[in-house]
Formats: structure tokens, C-alpha cells, sequence
């Protein structure tokens, strides 16, 4: 006798299944590698692609023979270390103390807050050193630099980027690149695994099928009360119960997938060029530095991708990916 088994439809562990709060994903966590560095980066998504390169993994049964992979190419502009921010522990967690601008701020900054005329980063460096050794986290306030890039876009996203090391020695660093551009390279190697966080492409309100995989019922006769819908909504009591499936937002959520391995680091300047013969469909050229990352990435093409180090990082290491051919056609279809 066959074995009755019908598992529920739709996954649990994704609620509330609501539009992210921003367009721009938060990173809750930033994973400390022990030295004074940026502990994550951000770019703009371009699109994906295939390549192929020569399997490294011992495990795998195509060891040592060349293998096809999808990738995605992410387009990552210097960031610019706009403000250095200090924290110190209190009872619920983490309190600012005082936060350190940079003298020359961008133009394009006042288009995300009211840039001040006069600096005040003497009182803020004096203010700092009076509460120096309450310092127990420090972190980089960064702005992306999207002329840089290929989008039509002159507004940059600023946000928080971790600092890794010893409190005394990210406070350091992060001083000393006040002000300055840091680069993806700077950052990240080629072969390592990245995490990436990003908001997925929208999709508007739909139906139970294509929100929750529910089974679509036969069209004939006996299912008059519809085809595409679930058959029962629950109890009287509770009246509703929120692991029925129902109709809504489907898209535009914030999702962060693990270890996404870094397959290049190139910059089109230096002649790395991965622009296809008309530009990339709905972003347009590659023009400053890129990371070619293996698999997918959520979001359509131009949202900002944030990387950071692993969190779950794999056990075993592995040497610079053999690339034996990078394609320049875009690969239809993505997150």
C-alpha cells in the first residue's frame, strides 16, 4: 500500500510575508575576521551570466574537468568613507557615543540629508578621546558612489559597515580612511565565500498558487466553487489562523542567502571588460570595478546588493577558481 504523505505548501520559516521596510536590505551582523578592516561592501546588480571553470572540489565526481556554472555580475564603485561611528555596551545592547565626519563631504550627499556647512570634526575627534575607552564597537559610515557606475542614478546610499579587530585598532583604521575611497579589493579576495543581502523583486499581490505552491484543483464539474484557491480556510474558532495560505504580497522581500563564492574581482578600466555587444538588459554598462559572483542573487538588476564575510563559512579551503571562459550573453531569466 502506497504511503500517505502530502506535506503543507509553502514554507513557515518567511513571515510576515509583507514589502521590506527599505529598498536598501539591512545586515543585522557583521562577522569579525580579527583585523582592522571593512567587514562588508555593496553594489549595484547587473545582471547574470554563465561561466566556465575547471571543478576544484574533491568531492565533487566532476573533479578536475571544466563545468558550467551560472554567475552574476555585481557592479561595486569605490565606497567613500563619509563618518566613523563609536559605540559602547549598555544594558539592552549597543548606545552610540559620537561619530566623526569627514572634513570634504560629497556633493551628492545633500540629496540624502542636509549636508552642514561648517565642520565640527575638531570637537567630534575631542569628544571621541575623552570617551575612548568606552569604545566596544566601531563602525564605518559609507556612501556609494553611483555616477561611478552604470545606473542613471546621482543619489547614494549611505549605511553602516562593521569594522573588524580590536576596538583600539578599528578606531584607528577607521580614522585613517576618513574621508578616503575603499575598494572592493580591498575587502574581498578571489575564491572566497561571501554572504550577500539584498530585497527580492516585487511581485505585487497574487493568489495562493504562485505565493504558496498550493495544488491547483481539476476544471471540471465537482469543483464549481473554484480551481485555483485551497479548499478550506480552517475552524469557525480560531476564525483565522495565519498558516492557511492566503492571497498577498508576493516580492519585495528582504532575504539574505550564504556563502556565495567570489569568482572575480575585475575592473573594466583595466580592461576586464564582461559588457555584452549592446549592454546589459535594464541596467546598461559596466563602467568602474565588478565582482563576478558564482549562482544567484536576489533582486532585479540595478538594487543594491550589500556582501559581507560568512557567516557560515565552509569548512574546507580552496584555491583561485581556474576560469576557462567567461560568456558576455546575458542568461534570461533570475531572482
Amino acid at each position: 500500500m502506497a504511503k500517505h504523505r502530502n506535506p503543507r505548501r509553502g514554507s513557515m520559516g518567511y513571515y510576515p510575508r509583507k514589502r521590506a521596510r527599505s529598498i536598501a536590505a539591512r545586515v543585522r551582523r557583521w562577522v569579525d575576521v580579527g583585523r582592522p578592516q571593512l567587514l562588508g561592501f555593496a553594489g549595484y546588480k547587473v545582471g547574470t551570466l554563465h561561466v566556465v571553470r575547471v571543478e576544484d572540489n574533491p568531492n565533487s565526481p566532476f573533479y578536475g574537468q571544466e563545468v558550467v556554472k551560472v554567475a552574476t555580475v555585481i557592479e561595486t564603485p569605490p565606497l567613500l568613507v563619509v563618518a566613523v561611528r563609536a559605540y559602547e555596551e549598555a544594558a539592552w545592547g549597543l548606545r552610540s557615543l559620537v561619530e566623526v565626519w569627514a572634513e570634504k563631504l560629497p556633493r551628492d550627499l545633500g540629496r540624502v540629508f542636509t549636508v552642514p556647512k561648517r565642520s565640527v570634526r575638531e570637537e567630534q575627534l575631542r569628544k571621541l578621546e575623552e570617551v575612548r575607552e568606552r569604545v566596544a564597537e566601531v563602525r564605518a559610515i559609507v556612501a556609494t558612489q553611483p555616477r561611478e557606475a552604470g545606473i542613471h542614478r546621482k543619489k547614494p546610499d549611505v549605511f553602516e559597515v562593521g569594522v573588524g579587530g580590536e576596538p583600539g585598532e578599528a578606531l584607528e583604521y577607521a580614522l585613517k580612511v576618513l574621508g578616503e575611497e575603499v575598494k572592493v579589493s580591498d575587502v574581498f579576495t578571489v575564491g572566497q565565500y561571501v554572504d550577500v543581502i539584498s530585497v527580492t523583486k516585487g511581485k505585487g499581490f497574487q493568489g495562493v498558487v504562485k505565493r504558496f505552491g498550493v495544488k491547483e484543483m481539476p476544471r471540471w464539474h465537482k469543483h464549481r466553487k473554484g480551481h485555483r484557491r485551497i479548499g478550506s480556510v480552517g475552524p469557525q474558532k480560531p476564525a483565522i489562523m495565519f498558516t492557511t495560505p492566503f492571497a498577498g504580497q508576493l516580492g519585495f522581500h528582504q532575504r539574505t542567502e550564504y556563502n556565495k563564492r567570489i569568482l572575480r574581482i575585475g575592473d573594466v578600466s583595466e580592461g576586464d571588460d564582461v559588457n555584452p555587444a549592446g549592454g546589459w538588459p535594464h541596467y546598461g554598462l559596466v563602467r568602474s570595478m565588478y565582482v563576478l559572483l558564482e549562482g544567484t542573487v536576489p533582486g532585479p538588476p540595478k538594487r543594491l546588493v550589500k556582501m559581507r564575510f560568512a557567516i557560515r563559512p565552509k569548512r574546507e579551503e580552496r584555491e583561485e577558481p581556474r576560469i576557462v571562459y567567461v560568456s558576455t550573453k546575458p542568461v534570461a531569466g533570475g531572482k
